[in-house]
């Protein structure tokens, strides 16, 4: 994987680049729009195409849940079994397993735990979870990590940053398919200390690409942007920096400042569900009655297929529960974010990113 710098601002971290493998180029800043099952919930794979995704993400966990490891394989990997010729990121299944918390049981290799689907007991550690990411082809594979809660107790954080570092050689030591890239990811919560010392044990293993792990998962904005900042300096500047489960327009752009390339979050398909767009108007609650009577574009500044649909019909759909309605406001709000995406990349290629920044300011203060 060739990862080349083209453009830093000269007053932030910012930075664009262009990510090369075997399945397509990656322009940087990215989004990269959630496919935890082989697809983006709701769209087909030529929907996701037209809204200009570049990369799109698996997940370990669920994957090798159904259709299971065996199955994909059968079909020549995850690209040919989903019809997906761009790039693919798998996530290790580490955050899920994690997330079990009740049906999960610790060992020196790895997590025994009961699926969620069926109660059936399954083994996922750093060792398997390569073996099915090999298996799956994606282009990005991440390590077997653990990913605690930021107010676990210190002790916990402590042994969790041990357990994610020894994986690690683990993950990096087993084979993959020769167009696969490993990404190693840095744990510590929220304490710089970790931070510092799980990147300071990374680096030497010379990873294709690292991620900052652990974040968006209950911290305030601030402390989320000030373990960023606790972490960059210690990441090697010539490849890539992927902020995992990463979030709102504002976090995004704050990150990027810090020094970040690459994000993935559910909440633009996951709020489209519930009736919020995101658009360059601000973000609307569609369903709300204020709608009833406007005809007006959805988000008219954005030459998208569902943006230029009136608000009153997007919201009749969603309020009558066609799935047209979840459909076009899940391609509006992805749409929206690749064009944020876009626009970003432009202004740090033009020297304008403080008055994009203003632009978004007034649209998403948080």
């Amino acid at each position: 994987m060739n990862f080349t710098i083209n453009k830093k601002c000269s007053y932030t971290r910012a930075r664009t680049g262009l990510i090369e493998t075997a399945h397509g180029n990656i322009e940087t800043p990215i989004f990269m729009p959630v496919g935890t099952r082989g697809t983006i919930k709701g769209l087909t794979q030529q929907q996701t195409l037209d809204i200009g995704a570049q990369i799109i993400l698996g997940n370990t966990y669920h994957l090798m849940l159904r259709p299971g490891k065996g199955l994909i394989e059968e079909a020549g990997g995850l690209h040919k079994f989903i019809n997906w010729q761009k790039p693919i990121l798998t996530d290790s299944g580490g955050f899920q397993v994690f997330s079990l918390s009740p049906l999960r049981t610790f060992s020196h290799d790895g997590v025994s735990f009961k699926s969620h689907i069926d109660g059936s007991t399954h083994f996922l550690g750093p060792k398997e979870s390569m073996e099915i990411q090999k298996a799956l082809g994606s282009d990005i594979v991440m390590c077997f990590d653990e990913c605690p809660s930021s107010d676990a107790p210190a002790s916990y954080i402590q042994e969790a940053v041990e357990r994610t570092i020894r994986w690690a050689h683990t993950c990096k030591n087993a084979p993959l398919q020769e167009h696969q890239n490993l990404f190693g990811i840095v744990q510590g919560g929220l304490d710089p200390s970790l931070r510092r010392k799980c990147a300071e044990e990374l680096v030497p293993l010379d990873f294709d690409g690292y991620a900052i792990g652990g974040l968006s998962v209950g911290e305030t904005a601030e402390e989320m942007y000030a373990t960023i900042e606790a972490t960059e300096p210690f990441l090697p500047t010539h490849k890539p920096r992927y902020l995992m489960g990463v979030g709102t327009p504002r976090n995004i752009l704050e990150a990027v400042m810090r020094g970040v390339d690459m994000f993935d979050c559910v909440l633009p398909s996951r709020n489209a569900r519930g009736g919020t767009a995101f658009t360059w108007q601000g973000k609307i609650q569609i369903k709300s009655a204020r709608y009833t009577h406007d005809f007006s574009p959805l988000d008219p500044e954005l030459d998208a297929y569902p943006s230029q649909f009136s608000k009153a019909y997007i919201r009749h759909l969603l309020n009558v529960k066609e799935m047209t309605g979840a459909i076009l406001v899940t391609m509006q709000n992805l749409a929206f974010y690749l064009d944020f995406m876009r626009q970003l990349r432009q202004a740090i290629s033009s020297n304008t990113l403080d008055l994009f920044r203003q632009k978004v300011d007034a649209i998403y203060p948080n």
